[in-house]
């Protein structure tokens, strides 16, 4: 049987880094947002040997045990002492190594296609382990509603009063390793800033509500970024920022037809980098 899901990127509205654990990972607060650019992603599962195998679109994807796709269905066909074959196709069209969430998106949907497959033989506790294990944003992609991650990002309070944004998305043509990032971060708080109260209280007023520490570390490494969240500012976006470790930027716009009007002029002005325009999905209101 040969299963089709598709799964959405993510932007951060904010992303505050708070302390640096013992263990070496990084407490957060953020605010993730499931957006309308998708992975669409074909699973076929077969009876007979436990056999896993991943083909992409994409050729710089890595097509084995590398890949999070790949990892979420070795993992879960073993905590599920299931025999089947898998055999799984990636049609990418979240860029890799943009901040978006791609590659976790891909492992998140995986989990819960499978485990839809067999009846849901794990439990929601143990699903969410198996994400866990695959990475810290991996267990947002199991659900795809906006909510406040808290924790490594594994903690999350789903948002359900979010408003209608509409966004621009610009990725410059690079990436930014995020270990890098986090490990040339010089952390200067104590407790977050901001939360789901401001949200509620001020949807729109988003100077107060966006902010990324993380830029703190890839705006003097990449300035383009920079560049990107004043060129969208002066195209008519209330606010923009950098979206997870980056190099994409996001701007958020009031309308569709603004954004969609700003997407016009940006893939003329930035014929380099991937452009597209994208709304929040997953809205409960």
């Amino acid at each position: 049987m040969i299963l089709k899901i598709s799964v959405p990127a993510k932007i951060n509205l904010w992303l505050e880094v708070i302390r640096k654990r013992q263990d070496g990972y990084h407490d957060i607060s953020s605010l993730m947002l499931p957006i309308s650019v998708f992975d669409n992603i074909s699973i076929d599962v077969r009876p007979g040997g436990g056999d896993i195998s991943i083909t992409c679109n994409s050729p710089e994807i890595p097509a084995d045990h590398r890949n999070l796709a790949w990892r979420a269905a070795d993992l879960y066909m073993k905590s599920s002492n299931s025999k089947s074959a898998v055999n799984i196709h990636l049609e990418k069209h979240i860029p890799w190594g943009a901040g978006l969430g791609g590659g976790s998106a891909d492992g998140g949907g995986v989990l819960v296609a499978l485990n839809s497959f067999f009846e849901s033989t794990l439990p929601p506790g143990e699903l969410e382990r198996l994400a866990l294990s695959l990475g810290a944003d991996v267990p947002f992609f199991l659900h795809s509603r906006p909510a406040l991650a808290t924790g490594i990002g594994e903690k999350l309070q789903f948002a359900d009063k979010v408003p209608d944004y509409r966004l621009l998305l610009i990725k410059p043509p690079m990436t930014v390793p995020t270990g890098w990032v986090y490990q040339s971060l010089k952390l200067t708080k104590d407790s977050p800033q901001i939360n789901l109260n401001d949200l509620s209280e001020h949807p729109w007023q988003l100077k107060h509500l966006i902010e990324n520490d993380l830029e703190s570390v890839t705006i003097p490494r990449f300035p383009v970024i920079a560049e990107l969240k004043r060129w969208l500012i002066r195209q008519g976006a209330l606010a923009a920022s950098m979206s997870g470790s980056g190099p994409t930027v996001f701007g958020v716009f009031r309308t569709a037809q603004a954004a969609e009007d700003a997407e016009i002029i940006a893939k003329k002005d930035w014929p380099d980098c991937w452009v597209h325009a994208a709304e929040v999905i997953g809205r409960q209101n």
